[in-house]
């Protein structure tokens, strides 16, 4: 969640951040075998007051129900780069961090996130075929959150016939499947899982690889995990 989305009524992002965390303890108090861990979303865009206000907010619950921060939205209009001190502070106070990048453009916003110190990227489709930064990635071990649902409707990938999961997979590249956003793209990872199995051949051995991908990738605790 974005906690500055949630001020325009008049919340503090602290107290959208505190009603999170009560949601998720309620969540956890009636379904035992689920656990939740909040990302902390800083956004693309001029306000980067609001983004340092993210990380402190970040840094006073982390490990209470927050466990990682990001960045998200324009990523053509407003470069990583641009946000070096909110990161440099996340760095500061030991908070890890996803990035999206590779989505919406191209290959050299997906390097300034891991140079920022990014070890998870939010979609990075947009580095198929570039073999150097598939290298690069796989060799640091960056994960890659891929949505193929989400990727298909905003046209990340022009035709999906072309999409890069398995050839990923095959370089090394530790992958994971996500929904992105549920509510807008109306699906499950249920329904990611069997799209890729039917269009890709996903076989139930690179289905193992990505769970455990997503396993290790998880923002959370060796107990939990």
């Amino acid at each position: 969640l974005a906690p500055q989305l949630s001020t325009k009524e008049g919340l503090t992002q602290e107290e959208a951040v505190k009603a999170a965390i009560e949601g998720a303890k309620e969540a956890e108090m009636q379904f035992d075998d689920i656990r939740i861990g909040l990302i902390l979303c800083c956004m693309r865009g001029e306000d980067h007051e609001a983004n340092i206000e993210t990380v402190r907010v970040a840094s006073k619950y982390y490990g209470n129900y927050v466990c990682a921060l990001d960045l998200a939205g324009a990523e053509a209009l407003y470069p990583t780069d641009l946000f070096n001190k909110e990161f440099e502070l996340a760095k500061a106070e030991k908070i890890p961090f996803t990035i999206h990048a590779g989505e919406a453009d191209g290959v050299e916003i997906v390097i300034s996130a891991i140079d920022m110190g990014a070890v998870r990227i939010g979609h990075g489709v947009r580095i198929a075929g570039n073999e150097e930064v598939m290298k690069m990635i796989a060799d640091k071990k960056i994960y890659l959150e891929m949505c193929p649902t989400s990727n298909k409707i905003t046209k990340a990938i022009q035709d999906m016939r072309d999409y890069p999961i398995i050839d990923f997979l095959n370089k090394g590249i530790k992958v994971t499947v996500n929904t992105d956003d549920s509510a807008i793209e109306r699906t499950t990872l249920s329904d990611e899982f069997r799209y890729l199995e039917k269009e890709f051949g996903l076989t139930k051995k690179q289905e193992l690889d990505i769970f455990n991908n997503s396993i290790e990738a998880a923002f959370t605790t060796q107990e939990i995990t």
